[in-house]
């Protein structure tokens, strides 16, 4: 390898690298509550479209992720029901975390996370249960 494309290289492996581990650490995020999902996504998106376009198509097209991207892009907004479930674990999950942990200062910050984390939630625009996806699967428009 010549020193013209070692900083080219050394790049794409770092890109791919901090990719990877904010989608790892969004899949976290999607368990525990403390960590934010959707900016560890979009984080993944950014890396990979920089860097490989085979692993940012599969991110939009993941089950998993591609609901946030998607979301993200269109600016159209979560569903309710997505609403609901995102907050029953968000408190579930703190609520165990406290049990746990015992300790008063941690199971304040806990609550104030919480509080925080549900307050973004609700002010987040609420997607009509009976709107379409405006996006497919390839983030095209339709």
């Amino acid at each position: 390898m010549d020193k013209k494309n070692k900083p080219n290289r050394l790049k794409y492996i770092a890109l791919v690298l901090i990719g990877s581990l904010s989608v790892a650490l969004g899949a976290v995020g999607i368990i525990m509550p403390v960590l934010p999902t959707t900016p560890f996504v979009l984080l993944a998106a950014a890396c990979f479209s920089l860097s490989n376009e085979k692993l940012a198509r599969k991110l939009e097209e993941s089950k998993l992720f591609g609901s946030y991207l998607r979301h993200w892009r269109t600016h159209e907004g979560i569903p309710m029901q997505t609403k609901i479930r995102a907050i029953i674990w968000l408190w579930l999950g703190l609520g165990i975390s406290a049990v746990i942990v015992k300790t008063p200062v941690v199971i304040i910050l806990l609550g104030v996370i919480g509080t925080i984390v549900t307050t973004h939630l609700l002010l987040i625009r609420t997607r009509k249960e009976d709107s379409i996806e405006v996006l497919t699967s390839t983030g095209t428009d339709t």
